[in-house]
């Protein structure tokens, strides 16, 4: 994508639009940075955006902290540019306790493409959120699917049994785990072997990777699944070498295939904005139910529970009927 843009303070969200649709790598960082402030602009944005969104390919990478995610993520990026795809990256880092920035930077983990204007790399702080994402993730990744990435990568923060929440956002997920990071067993126990669509042991040059490989085979093949289901692949890889990661990319287009005939790419997409319309109606109702300790009534209410008047859920109905009058 070009590093030409449009002036930060006088872009109209309109022109921001446009210009990320053209490429322009400034107006992507742009709407991303309203995304993550959570601007009064955002509304607009996400408006703007709509008709332009839905046709990346959108992978999530995730696996515990040391399985080399970074390195693989760099290593698809260069698989996936050499078969001429346009390609986003989110990497979800740990927070600033400072700051509250992401304290690892795209410009560290991918010089490699760093001068590719095909590329899109994005370091996004977890900011607290559980679940190896930030909140704002699915809002950017509207962002770089609406600026023609045919490919968008997810790298998430690397916190182990939280790591699940990547398959609810995600077309197809890959679940990293390396040899001496832990036997397999322990992997199943963080809960992550539970999300894979594609399983990748890294590292696969150290002693132990054929040990995880049989492992994983053994515990997939516990998994209740029907006959046309599909059957998650395991493949090793060096990523730091790049062995492997084209039979990777294959395994990925395997899957978007899988999904594509079977509907189940459609059925996972509308869950994904289900439940991103449920978040954002979620976060809405904190925000007006913030005052909600300042309120007399509640004081009222309390004290006639108290007083055996009254009883919780008569009084929290009351409560609620008080904000939906508003």
């Amino acid at each position: 994508m070009t590093g030409v843009g449009a002036r930060r303070s006088k872009a109209s969200v309109p022109d921001l639009v446009a210009s990320a649709r053209e490429g322009n790598a400034r107006a992507v960082a742009r709407l991303i940075s309203l995304v993550e402030d959570e601007s009064p602009l955002l509304r607009e944005v996400m408006a703007g955006l709509a008709p332009y969104t839905g046709n990346a390919q959108i992978v999530g990478i995730t696996g515990s902290p040391g399985v080399g995610k970074s390195t693989s993520t760099n290593a698809l990026v260069t698989a996936l540019r050499a078969s001429g795809k346009r390609v986003g990256v989110l990497a979800v880092d740990p927070s600033s306790p400072f700051s509250g920035g992401a304290l690892l930077g795209d410009r560290v983990r991918m010089q490699d493409h760093a001068l590719d204007r095909e590329v899109y790399i994005r370091s996004m702080a977890s900011r607290g959120h559980l679940g190896g994402l930030s909140w704002s993730t699915p809002q950017a990744l509207r962002v770089l699917d609406a600026a023609g990435c045919d490919v968008v990568l997810i790298e998430t923060v690397g916190v182990g049994q939280s790591e699940v929440e990547i398959a609810g956002l995600a077309d197809t997920t890959l679940v990293l785990l390396a040899p001496g990071m832990g036997d397999a067993i322990q992997a199943a126990k963080a809960g992550i072997l539970e999300v894979g669509d594609v399983y990748v042991v890294n590292k696969a040059d150290r002693d132990g990777a054929d040990q995880v490989r049989r492992e994983l085979r053994n515990m997939l093949g516990l998994a209740e699944r029907a006959a046309d289901d599909w059957k998650p692949p395991i493949v090793q890889t060096v990523a730091q070498t790049g062995k492997g990661v084209d039979e990777v990319v294959e395994k990925i287009d395997g899957h978007r295939a899988f999904l594509e005939s079977s509907g189940e790419l459609d059925r996972r997409r509308v869950r994904r904005a289900r439940d991103e319309i449920e978040a954002i109606a979620v976060t809405a109702l904190r925000r007006r139910w913030g005052n909600v300790h300042e309120r007399t009534e509640l004081d009222d209410l309390a004290e006639q529970v108290v007083a055996g008047e009254s009883d919780p859920y008569a009084a929290a109905d009351t409560l609620l009927e008080s904000y939906t009058e508003q």
